[in-house]
């Protein structure tokens, strides 16, 4: 009889601990709490290469062509630049024809192709 108040008591605490565990993870906030609180916004990390700067200075690690995506095609030239921050990203090069080889120090501008 002792041995099964002992299991009888050991089933129980482990219940309530689970059932408290339960109610801790968190239940369903409720229609006035969300409308009190507002909208949830996830807030990610800004995807900035240059950090808000205009102009960086970088180095060319390597020549591309690289295709648009549809509609358009053709060959766009680009180059894999290393900025002076320690971030690589792609750069386009404007204009007919150009003459960087690797290694050559270029000023990489913010934004789209213009």
């Amino acid at each position: 009889m002792n041995f099964l108040r002992q299991t009888l008591s050991l089933t129980k605490s482990i219940a309530g601990e689970a059932f408290s565990s339960f109610l801790q993870r968190g239940t369903m906030a409720t229609l006035n709490q969300m409308h009190r609180t507002g909208p949830h916004f996830k807030i990610r990390p800004p995807r900035q290469p240059l950090d808000g700067k205009p102009f960086a200075k970088g180095v060319v690690l390597k020549t591309l062509i690289k295709k648009p995506k549809k509609p358009n095609s053709a060959n766009r030239k680009c180059v894999l630049v290393r900025l002076s921050t320690g971030k690589e990203l792609v750069a386009y090069i404007p204009g007919i024809g150009h003459n960087l080889q690797e290694h050559n120090i270029v000023l990489v501008r913010v934004g789209r192709c213009q």
